[in-house]
């Protein structure tokens, strides 16, 4: 590669995603076809007792919960690790993206009784407003756990956090690379989040790469690739 090409390859990215940040672009946002109905999430709290240095260390997968609900502030502060704005002049989010392009969503199956104060159903994760919307009524917890080879920590846990990707939001930039490499790195980012999040929250969670993708997609109703399925629950006997 001679020093022009290396030279455009390196600035017209960089140009791009400081123009970008200048007019507050975040990324593109997905519109949902007739929501059926809105909920807005508590404000995220940025401290904690728990130290980012205790938290990795004690980081587990989580297979196993207690019969208990989330509450909605769990669900929010959960959120906002995965995807939340964390600067909003520029739209920036908590975990980092090429680019800032930002291909993720993040999708909560939350089953019946699985978190107080929310109906059961599947809800897209809105993360300029900090709210979630209804896509889909209904408990589809056994349908997800059947889609992802009958893991039974599917169905047990109070809800499941899906993570699906829209490749074009990268590789329009970065073309074949973003989608071998950028948006999987980043998918990478957001679990690590959740996982830390978790912690903190004395919640536990796993992060599931088997499962059928085409059922996946069905039950979500979305024409998105998913690369993650989290279960998170209350974690037995807690962390500390």
């Amino acid at each position: 590669m001679n020093r022009r090409m290396f030279l455009a390859y390196i600035l017209v990215p960089v140009f791009s995603a400081i123009g970008l940040a200048l007019i507050g672009y975040g990324g593109r946002d997905k519109k949902v076809a007739k929501p059926l109905g809105r909920v807005t999430l508590p404000p995220p709290r940025h401290d904690s007792s728990v130290s980012i240095e205790r938290a990795l260390m004690v980081r587990r997968s989580i297979r196993e919960y207690e019969d208990k609900p989330l509450t909605l502030e769990q669900v929010g502060q959960l959120a906002w690790a995965a995807q939340g704005i964390t600067d909003k002049r520029y739209g920036f989010r908590s975990a980092p993206s090429a680019g800032a392009t930002y291909p993720l969503e993040v999708y909560f199956i939350v089953k019946k009784n699985g978190v107080t104060g929310l109906p059961e159903g599947i809800y897209h994760y809105l993360p300029r407003e900090h709210m979630l919307e209804l896509i889909k009524s209904g408990d589809y917890s056994r349908e997800l756990m059947r889609a992802c080879l009958d893991q039974e920590w599917v169905a047990n846990a109070a809800m499941n956090i899906v993570i699906t990707a829209i490749y074009e939001r990268t590789t329009w930039r970065y073309g074949e690379r973003g989608r071998i490499r950028y948006v999987h790195m980043e998918v990478g980012h957001v679990g690590q989040n959740i996982y830390l999040q978790c912690v903190s929250l004395q919640l536990g969670c796993v992060v599931i790469g088997a499962f059928y993708d085409e059922e996946v997609k069905k039950i979500l109703g979305v024409d998105e690739e998913p690369l993650y399925v989290i279960p998170v629950g209350v974690k037995k006997g807690g962390w500390f």
